[in-house]
């Protein structure tokens, strides 16, 4: 079985900075493509090994993981280990942050497993991505990326039919502290963010995409281009039942409310009327602290 190099130490230059090439040759880029494309494939079927427990805890399994072909976002936290599912003849595309750069890329398995880098967009917007393809089913291996602003530790598994498309970050720290600094609010402290929160209920265009809190408020997300007019108001719902309206403010397309809850509402229309409820995970801790 022919075999090829895995992993690639790679400084943010492109694929052209892993190896020379001679005048003629092709891109970088477009080799990369042809080495992806001839790479050896098992139609072997095999089960996907468990991800051990590590650091602070066993991998996490990305939020939309759905089967074939599907692409994966999760939040991204310090220390936290990621499962990304491959498949032979499949390429998988871990997507950093806009504008964040590549330092290097290590994996444990440097024979089985092609692991590459890319990159699109210009300017700011410029986007690293890294290519990962297994040669064959039934291979685990992990991947650690480092850029100039954090680590990622993946652990990578090949099936035989379930492959993730792309896998993303979405980044909660980053995120509050613009938040806070555009509300005027002080700097939470170190390790304050509590991403443990429940989107549930109906599915309308303006469903949030996720919430948080930093011990006093609540970030509700909610997705780019929300119209004014789509703006539901929002509900909380006491320890000793039914809803009350709660204060809150509007920055950019987060809503900030000046207080904790275990649960709450939002609710635009009638007739029928569209309610997406958001739960905190610590309900009963919760409703101590501030219901």
């Amino acid at each position: 079985m022919k075999r090829f190099p895995l992993f690639l130490f790679v400084p943010a230059l492109g694929l052209g900075a892993c190896a020379g090439h001679a005048a003629g040759a092709p891109p970088a880029a477009l080799t990369l493509a042809r080495r992806l494309a001839d790479a050896p494939q098992t139609a072997a079927k095999a089960v996907i090994p468990g991800s051990a427990a590590m650091d602070r805890g066993a991998a996490r399994e990305p939020a939309g993981l759905a089967g074939v072909d599907s692409s994966a976002v999760d939040s991204w936290r310090e220390g936290r280990l990621y499962r990304l599912e491959t498949a032979p003849g499949r390429v998988s595309d871990i997507m950093l942050e806009p504008g964040e750069a590549l330092v290097s890329v290590a994996a444990g398995d440097t024979a089985r497993w092609i692991i590459g880098e890319t990159s699109s967009g210009s300017g700011p917007g410029r986007r690293t991505h890294v290519l990962v393809k297994p040669t064959e089913a039934g291979l685990a291996t992990n991947i650690i990326i480092a850029t100039d602003r954090r680590v990622y530790h993946v652990e990578a598994a090949s099936g035989g039919d379930q492959s993730v498309r792309s896998l993303s970050w979405t980044y909660p720290d980053d995120a509050l502290l613009a938040i806070r600094k555009s509300a005027g609010l002080a700097a939470a402290g170190p390790g304050a963010m509590n991403v443990g929160y429940s989107i549930e209920g109906d599915r309308p265009s303006w469903r949030p995409v996720r919430a948080f809190d930093d011990g006093e408020h609540v970030f509700i997300e909610f997705p780019p281009g929300l119209a004014q007019d789509e703006a539901p108001p929002l509900f909380v719902r006491p320890a000793e039942g039914g809803t009350a309206l709660v204060n809150y403010r509007v920055r950019g397309r987060y809503y900030i409310v000046d207080r904790l809850f275990s649960e709450a509402e939002l609710r635009l229309g009638e007739k029928p009327q569209q309610v997406v409820r958001i739960v905190r995970a610590d309900a009963g801790h919760g409703r101590r602290r501030g219901s």
